[in-house]
């Protein structure tokens, strides 16, 4: 780690809610994403995907994040948002997110009002994402799919949106600098505290939010 970005101005609370959410993507304001392009690290033709940022509509709203499965071929073990490739069936992005959403965790398209997407984001694995922004009426049953989800769970997006848990890497790597970052939450399973390391891709969308919202 190389530092964190506590001299940013965290969301404020009343920037979280539904009724706010919902108006700042009716009426978005002049900004401008600041993490595009991962380095690339693939040879692999570039493909479309789409992930689900599923904002879950608690007292505290609630960020829906899952854990891949460590046999999976392309970011395996790591914390991400349920989504992945565009299948040709797909209408656009949106139906790409909705449909992995489901395929991965159980998530019934109904529990999902979108209200709208972020710009593309394209990963060192050469896919190019859309992330699309739903909220999640919190009456929904997961059941994740054991193939590609290792666990699903939730993170306060009051945490994930102050940049003062944002934590900075830079790694050489075959003579090439990688920077990224990295937002670690611990939360308590069964009385147990458990690291959930969110970085890389899933750092970056949450980055390209925290902007967003904070513009």
């Amino acid at each position: 780690m190389v530092g964190v970005d506590t001299h940013l101005t965290a969301v404020g609370e009343e920037r979280l809610s539904a009724q706010a959410l919902r108006q700042r993507f009716i009426a978005p304001p002049l900004w401008v994403p600041e993490m595009v392009q991962e380095v690339s690290f693939s040879r692999r033709v570039p493909a479309k995907a789409a992930v689900l940022i599923p904002i879950v509509m608690r007292e505290q709203p609630m960020v829906l994040l899952t854990q891949r499965t460590a046999h999976m071929s392309t970011h395996s073990g790591q914390v991400a948002f349920p989504g992945g490739k565009s299948d040709d069936s797909d209408a656009d992005a949106v139906a790409t997110a909705l449909r992995e959403a489901h395929e991965e965790v159980g998530l019934a398209p109904h529990f999902a009002q979108v209200i709208g997407s972020l710009p593309i984001y394209i990963t060192g694995s050469a896919f190019i994402v859309t992330p699309v922004v739903a909220l999640i009426d919190p009456g929904f049953e997961l059941k994740p799919n054991p193939d590609e989800v290792a666990d699903a769970f939730e993170v306060p997006l009051q945490f994930l949106m102050n940049p003062s848990h944002h934590q900075r890497h830079v790694v050489e790597w075959d003579g090439v600098r990688r920077e990224w970052l990295s937002m670690p939450y611990f939360d308590e399973v069964d009385g147990v505290h458990k690291e959930r390391f969110i970085w890389g891709a899933t750092a970056g969308m949450l980055r390209n939010f925290y902007r967003f919202l904070s513009a």
